[in-house]
């Protein structure tokens, strides 16, 4: 094995499972989010813990690993069952971001099938509503969910980007959400009973998990539309939807994903952050990773720490507009520190780690040129060239 394959973490010998680490030395890897992994190494059951290069500390199980094992742990997957990334193409005439971000819809604000029934977004539904959730339906959520207008900058594998319709230039929107208020009820109708423990009945737990994964996929596909015929475009069908929280059966193993996307020759979208490109791949991870690859940057800081910080070194405005030009639509002031850029990791080092350890392939660049994440109550910031010129002169 080369030295920049993963590294293994030595655990007892009563505990059969390994822990592999696809991260080179280089990257930021947090204590937290390795003891974590040797707590989920040391459940009843497990197998093999993939963690990605993106690994950070979640509430009780590491976020951005693969955790193979004999018995189902919906803990492991956490609340935000389905949350995943998908990427639709989008044609508009012209993209100035000062206009577009005007003109982005309120998605803190759920389609009713009554009083919006006239709503074209409906379309984007075929056949019934998974579960007959309606409660945030077309809603982004919080957190570091997000829809972003973007731009394919880097073309980095031709081929694969022609299959995949996408050229320099083309505009695209990423939609980042998951099931909102249906996985949290699922987790909690578990965790009321067998708190952390295994699922009592793993083909009931699986039934309403595949509920919220397919909710999931739909509602990144109805917000995608909403947004698109916003900004006077027509709707298109996804060239990518991978989910990174859920759980499937693999070879008569439960693989659970906490942010980590299917690597099995998939097409993904891994997310860097507002003010940086995100990397479209192609996947082809194997058993070593649980056929997974990393979802996006991955925090390094917690978020108190990233308000705390923030507040210190930046304005409400500063943060409104990136480093690379782009605008947030964001009326959450304590929302926009906490998910800054500086709160994230280096994006092209999660992305060499998955090259050096062969896990995926970079297809494409994408960079931000309006990104939503809560309905902006103020006005859009008017670019001030002075600023514009003292940005250019500190990166």
């Amino acid at each position: 094995m080369s030295e920049h394959h993963s590294r293994r973490e030595s655990l007892p010998p009563s505990t059969p499972a390994t822990v592999s680490v696809f991260a080179s030395p280089a990257s930021w890897i947090e204590s937290d989010a390795l003891d974590q992994c040797r707590q989920v190494a040391a459940l009843d059951g497990m197998i093999h813990v993939a963690a990605m290069p993106d690994l950070h500390p979640g509430k009780g199980a590491p976020i951005g690993a693969a955790m193979a094992s004999t018995v189902l742990y919906p803990f492991l997957v956490g609340s935000d069952i389905g949350c995943g990334i998908a990427v639709f193409p989008i044609q508009l005439k012209r993209a100035v971001p000062e206009r577009l971000a005007a003109r982005f819809p309120d998605l803190d604000r759920a389609l009713d099938p009554e009083r919006d029934a006239d709503d074209p977004a409906w379309a984007a539904v075929r056949g019934d509503i998974p579960a007959g959730h309606l409660e945030g339906l077309g809603t982004v959520g919080r957190g570091n969910h997000f829809v972003e207008l973007a731009r394919v900058d880097s073309v980095l594998d031709s081929g694969h980007a022609t299959r995949l319709g996408l050229d320099a230039g083309d505009l695209v929107l990423i939609v980042h959400s998951g099931s909102r208020g249906l996985g949290e009820r699922i987790l909690r109708a578990h965790t009321e009973v067998h708190g952390p423990g295994p699922a009592a009945d793993p083909a009931a737990y699986l039934a309403s998990h595949d509920d919220a994964v397919r909710w999931g996929s739909l509602n990144r596909r109805l917000m995608a539309a909403r947004v698109a015929y916003a900004l006077g475009a027509e709707p298109t069908e996804p060239i990518v939807d991978q989910c990174h929280n859920l759980v499937e059966v693999r070879d008569g193993v439960y693989l659970h994903r906490k942010g980590a996307a299917p690597g099995d020759d998939r097409d993904v979208l891994i997310a860097g952050t507002r003010g940086t490109s995100s990397y479209l791949v192609a996947a082809h991870a194997g058993p070593d990773a649980n056929h997974s690859v990393a979802h996006g940057a991955g925090r390094k800081m917690s978020r108190a720490d990233a308000l705390r910080r923030g507040r210190a070194k930046h304005t409400v405005d500063e943060l409104r507009r990136t480093p690379v030009g782009s605008l947030v639509v964001c009326g959450d002031r304590q929302l926009l520190f906490e998910e800054a850029p500086t709160a994230y990791k280096r994006i092209e080092q999660v992305i060499a780690d998955l090259v050096d350890h062969d896990l995926a392939t970079p297809v494409a660049t994408t960079t931000p040129l309006v990104t939503y994440k809560t309905p902006d109550l103020g006005a859009t910031p008017r670019p001030d060239r002075r600023d514009q010129r003292r940005k250019r002169g500190r990166v």
